[in-house]
């Protein structure tokens, strides 16, 4: 999927991919990532994503890991934007509404009856309040949160520059 990326620096927009993530594509922690992807990637109950910038399509992003809870759900079980794209001097900017969205998404095409839109996930504490603010996310109990179908659509509409129907 053709996306586009804000180039911090020069405030272009960068043409990139959202493309099916393969083993080989996982990052590996010493270099800096928080998850363990190539672990991660061993759940086969799971799709991975990678956000890939067009000219460079080896170098990745940034990576979101979706699964479907009970067979009508979708659960954005891991976000992750690549080092160098996280706080002050990072390169690309939109990268995890970007994932998000995609994973918003997702949850229109396999979410099933009274799940159809939605796209749960679980914050880290300190998160919680961006989701809320920048994404539109709610929060329902603890540290689970979600996009309702209307934000899902939003988020959609706004990264992926895409109009799906309800």
């Amino acid at each position: 999927m053709q996306i586009y990326l804000l180039e911090t620096q020069t405030g272009k927009n960068v043409p990139a991919l959202i493309l099916k993530a393969e083993r080989q594509d996982m990052p590996l922690k010493k270099d800096g990532w928080n998850f363990t992807w190539r672990n991660l990637y061993k759940d086969r109950n799971a799709v991975f994503y990678k956000l890939v910038l067009e000219e460079t399509p080896n170098m990745v992003e940034g990576l979101i890991m979706i699964s479907l809870l009970n067979e009508e759900m979708v659960y954005l079980n891991n976000i992750e934007l690549a080092p160098h794209n996280i706080g002050n001097g990072k390169r690309y900017d939109y990268i995890a509404g970007c994932l998000i969205a995609y994973g918003c998404m997702h949850a229109h095409e396999q979410g099933k009856g009274n799940y159809h839109g939605y796209a749960c996930f679980d914050s880290k504490t300190e998160l919680i309040a961006h989701y809320r603010d920048k994404y539109g996310a709610e929060q329902t109990i603890g540290q689970r949160m979600y996009y309702s179908p209307n934000t899902g659509l939003k988020l959609v509409k706004k990264y992926l520059k895409l109009d799906l129907k309800k």
